[in-house]
């Protein structure tokens, strides 16, 4: 069986220069340090925008939870973004939220909930240096769960100034990520992707990319079993 670095280094014989370079300067940018999860949205378009804005901002993983709300994944409003991020998908139980904590939790995540909270602190005041972060965001009219209130580690909030008493959803993940990127980049924080990470993600932007690549890669591993 060809290993993921094989099928990588195989496939990109198959795209121009233009856009291996691409894809090179683009896997510089990502990073598995910040995470998003959006817990139980409804509205199709709030998902779509948080996830172009992950992608533009150069995160990696987004994790959706469906309790109510199912995540469309026909949506072709999200499909331009969809396509580069890697998606997690909780599903299947009354409440998927403790799974997706769970399994977070286990990566090294620290559990960070967006909303007012006594214990809460600016987004531009969280300290990055403790480790890495998934950010929860509720939906649209309740806000998170109380099941992620109770488990979070830290809260944060974004200032605001006006009358309007909160900000829309996607609106408030934009504004964190942008905070939460910027200072990281300036930081002496090892932000990056792992090696073993860059080769999959860069393995699924290739398959992405290349239309052929399912017979492509059967053809690769057909090669090795006669020993070519």
């Amino acid at each position: 069986m060809r290993t993921e670095k094989e099928q990588l280094e195989y496939l990109k014989n198959f795209v121009t220069d233009e856009r291996n370079h691409l894809f090179d300067r683009l896997l510089q940018e990502r990073t598995d340090y910040v995470t998003v999860v959006l817990e139980d949205l409804y509205q199709s378009h709030n998902q779509s925008a948080v996830m172009r804005t992950a992608d533009c901002m150069g995160l990696q993983h987004i994790h959706i939870i469906e309790n109510r709300n199912c995540y469309d994944v026909s949506s072709t409003v999200s499909q331009g973004a969809r396509e580069w991020l890697t998606l997690h998908r909780y599903r299947g139980e009354q409440n998927n939220t403790p799974a997706a904590i769970r399994q977070l939790r286990e990566a090294g995540y620290r559990i960070i909930a967006t909303t007012p909270h006594t214990q809460d602190v600016l987004i531009d005041d969280l300290d990055l240096q403790k480790g890495k972060m998934a950010f929860f965001f509720g939906t649209e009219l309740t806000g998170l769960s109380e099941t992620v209130i109770n488990e979070a580690d830290e809260f944060v909030k974004v200032p605001m100034y006006g009358f309007t008493e909160s900000l829309n959803v996607s609106v408030c993940a934009a504004l964190i990520m942008y905070s939460v990127v910027q200072r990281l980049k300036t930081s002496a924080i090892n932000w990056h992707l792992d090696e073993a990470e860059r080769v999959r993600v860069a393995l699924q932007w290739y398959k992405h990319s290349i239309k052929s690549s399912k017979q492509i890669l059967e053809r690769f591993e057909e090669k090795e079993e006669i020993g070519l």
